[in-house]
């Protein structure tokens, strides 16, 4: 597996969570909840890509309990094609069905109010989509 960190976006209509891995593609950390709405959207991940200097990109895809695609799925994929013509690197869709759900009881279990946690919650979801896509790279290389 390429030494490099890693981004993942949890692709949203209001939010977009962002994680990003260590170097070494061993931890998933929570970076940031972006505005999908902003006019400054692409400038603002041009400076975390800028920043942190990834090598990969995760954009989650939301697919249905039943595996259908959804309107959702359709709008992070185009996402997903812009990231890749925006900083031509590579871009993977991960199955990202239960990651918010997830992230959602995680929160609540640790005490925080929905309203308080909706942010986290976009990024706890950005940390489970790259959490799976280190998975799935570190299988294939095993």
């Amino acid at each position: 597996m390429l030494r490099g960190r890693r981004i993942a976006f949890d692709y949203g209509d209001v939010r977009i969570g962002v994680a990003i891995s260590d170097p070494d593609s061993i931890l998933a950390s929570p970076l940031t909840t972006l505005s999908s709405g902003d006019p400054k959207l692409f400038a603002q991940i041009s400076e975390l890509i800028t920043e942190h200097e990834p090598i990969a990109i995760y954009v989650g895809e939301p697919i249905n309990l039943s595996g259908q695609s959804s309107t959702s799925a359709q709008k992070a994929a185009t996402f997903a094609e812009k990231l890749h013509s925006e900083f031509d690197l590579p871009v993977t869709m991960i199955d990202e069905r239960l990651s918010t759900v997830s992230a959602t009881s995680a929160m609540r279990q640790s005490g925080v109010s929905a309203k308080d946690a909706r942010s986290k919650i976009d990024m706890a979801a950005a940390v489970a989509i790259l959490e799976q896509a280190l998975a799935i790279e570190k299988a294939k290389h095993a």
